[in-house]
């Protein structure tokens, strides 16, 4: 069956890791579009970390392109219409700031217009995904938080810190609290938390249902776990050669990883010659 959409990861997927589209990435990510496939870039980042590469696409302003970030918490058009909003109820994200300080663990939230943090001591992690994502910083305690928590919508929240301190506070998180949420890993020092069922493979079930394209008719890229989901959703799965193992497994197929034009080889093998 022809594809119709292709929906892209962003980190360590369309980019390669000095942040860069490769020219024959773009190319065929160019021609596609113009042949009619939706491209949908689907990141864990806010939408500030997608513009860019948005404009490089000629994806950028669109009422007919689209876009899931925040891991499936947010959809919409590239011009702004938002589709799928699922955000994060307060009550839920102070219990687990109150477990990331009481196990010690960096931690960060994040929304549409900026990372808040209650840590003092601001985590390097945070610092990266700050510069990352293109997102200004602020520090607030949890009781200012509380204050404010009428002011922005929680798209999601992390915990941003070592590996073994991020293992050890996964390791410890009661079953009431983790089941309030959905929880993927997206790096070693990054442990993301979505309101429950949210995820990119629901936020494509959605937009596809809306857009009137099926399962079968979507390919999906991706190289880490929070990609697990959109992989599993359409009906060709590709994960990235540079991808861990729990991605391949749930792959259907295998493209070169993001260094050498993974996404572009894909593109020209399953939509250009079907």
């Amino acid at each position: 069956m022809a594809i119709k959409m292709v929906a892209i990861d962003i980190d360590g997927t369309l980019i390669n890791d000095k942040r860069e589209i490769t020219p024959r990435t773009v190319a065929a990510i160019k021609k596609a579009s113009q042949q009619g496939v939706k491209i949908v870039l689907c990141t864990g980042r806010p939408m500030t970390g997608v513009t860019a590469y948005l404009k490089q696409l000629g994806l950028s302003d669109r009422d007919d392109e689209y876009v899931v970030s925040f891991n499936g918490g947010l959809a919409q058009t590239t011009s702004g219409q938002v589709m799928v909003d699922e955000s994060m109820a307060f009550d839920d994200y102070a219990d687990w700031e109150n477990y990331c300080l009481k196990e010690n663990v960096h931690s960060q939230l994040e929304t549409r217009d900026y990372i808040y943090t209650t840590n003092q001591d601001i985590s390097k992690y945070t610092v990266y995904e700050s510069d990352l994502v293109d997102m200004p910083i602020r520090y607030r305690s949890l009781d200012e938080m509380a204050r404010i928590r009428d002011q922005y919508v929680i798209a999601k929240a992390m915990m941003v810190d070592e590996k073994d301190v991020i293992d050890r506070a996964l390791a410890n998180l009661p079953e009431e609290l983790a089941s309030r949420f959905s929880i993927v890993r997206s790096e070693d020092f990054y442990l993301e938390f979505m309101r429950k069922g949210v995820s990119k493979g629901q936020a494509l079930d959605m937009l596809c249902k809306e857009l009137g394209i099926a399962a079968s008719e979507v390919m999906a890229l991706g190289n880490a776990q929070n990609d697990n989901s959109m992989l599993e959703f359409a009906g060709h799965g590709v994960a990235m050669g540079n991808s861990i193992p729990e991605t391949l497994a749930v792959a259907d197929d295998v493209t070169a990883d993001n260094n050498h034009d993974g996404v572009a080889a894909a593109i020209d093998k399953y939509v250009f010659n079907n």
